[in-house]
């Protein structure tokens, strides 16, 4: 296979030279590139040139088992990113898609356009019967360039070669011909849809929300390692053991695994996790947002308060302060909370904060091996005011 050019939506593809080595080192020093690729760190001129003269080689392309591209301005000439097929597997046509796209460039839709060119590339010239994208979860960002060039998220599975501190767990998305959209067609997850708000949110780091009740000062952060004493005495409290669904025995390993569940569903974008912390910024509570898989616009609010913080009207507070975020930032349009029926605490905290009580689900929940009757109320927008 002979190296080609392509030229489509105001960019130039072209093979690599020796000649971009310095901006391909430049782009290579920008700190989300060093997060969700496998380049070196630190990055040196030497590493440049060796991507752009052997790992990129002529060589790969006669092989035909790579065709990476620059990814140049078609007017200036400008190195704006990279994109190209690597493992290409001729046997069963298909191959792996990968970009990364320059800091002086993005915010154009460049990736975007570049993995549509080389897609098509891919599928009409190579007759390619499926192409593959793979990243880390918690990579937003190239999550929405794939969903925009018309892949298919299609699960996830564990990585083989993970970027450095990373994690292991990766999304996988797949794109057959027929399914690219047309350069200057909009594709799915847009600037403007639900998708690509999700992904701003939960593709930079988890913010602090604050909330006040009476002369108290709330903080609802990240939880820390610091905070998981706290957790732990929170779990084996006997009330939080009777109302909810926590391991018991609970053990420190309990909340180091609840810990890492928290961060790995920020990446996901399936769950916002707070702990609540009160003025000294001790441990209070904790309070989640789960968003519906079935419903991406319900979500499901749940908390439990350290026994040394109860009776002071911290959840409520909480509770106001998480849904609105929910529904300003998110784009919720319903957030549902449940608690076995008799857990008046819980209700309390729900509806001082504007939830609408609704029923009662028998058997609504799986807890220890019995399945107990459940209230219901949910919180829309306007509730809120």
């Amino acid at each position: 296979m002979e190296p080609v050019e392509i030229i489509e939506d105001g960019l130039l593809l072209r093979p690599w030279r020796a000649e971009d080595a310095d901006a391909v080192c430049r782009a290579c020093q920008d700190p989300e590139i060093q997060r969700w690729t496998t380049v070196p760190r630190p990055y040196r001129p030497e590493h440049a040139l060796d991507f752009v003269a052997r790992k990129s080689s002529p060589a790969a392309w006669a092989a035909g088992t790579g065709a990476e591209f620059a990814v140049c301005d078609a007017a200036t000439g400008e190195l704006l990113a990279s994109c190209g097929l690597i493992s290409i597997d001729p046997g069963h046509g298909s191959a792996e898609i990968g970009y990364w796209t320059a800091p002086w460039a993005r915010g154009r839709g460049v990736a975007v356009r570049a993995t549509r060119a080389v897609a098509r590339w891919a599928f009409d010239v190579r007759e390619l019967r499926r192409l593959i994208w793979q990243a880390e979860i918690g990579n937003h960002a190239s999550r929405l360039v794939a969903l925009r060039a018309g892949f298919r998220i299609e699960g996830e599975l564990r990585l083989a070669d993970p970027a450095p501190g990373g994690r292991r767990e990766g999304w996988l998305g797949s794109l057959f011909p027929g399914e690219v959209p047309a350069p200057g067609e909009p594709g799915p997850a847009g600037p403007g849809t639900l998708e690509a708000r999700r992904a701003a949110v939960f593709g930079r780091p988890q913010p602090v929300l604050f909330a006040t009740t009476g002369a108290a000062e709330l903080r609802l952060r990240p939880l820390e390692e610091r905070d998981l004493d706290a957790v732990v005495t929170t779990c084996q409290d006997e009330q939080t053991v009777r109302w909810t669904s926590v391991p018991h025995p609970y053990q420190r390993e309990h909340a180091e695994g609840f810990l890492d569940i928290t961060q790995a569903a920020w990446a996901r974008g399936s769950s916002a996790n707070y702990a609540i912390a009160d003025a000294d910024d001790r441990y209070a509570g904790s309070i989640d947002l789960r968003i519906s898989p079935a419903d991406p616009l319900v979500a499901d609010v749940g908390f439990m308060t350290a026994p040394h913080a109860r009776g002071r009207g911290y959840m409520p507070a909480a509770v106001t302060a998480l849904c609105a975020w929910g529904f300003t930032t998110l784009g919720l349009a319903r957030i549902e909370w449940r608690a076995n029926v008799g857990n008046t605490a819980s209700r309390r905290a729900a509806e001082k904060a504007g939830f609408v009580f609704e029923g009662t689900t028998r058997a609504g929940i799986q807890q220890r091996g019995e399945r107990p009757d459940v209230w219901v109320a949910s919180l829309l927008p306007g509730d809120l005011a």
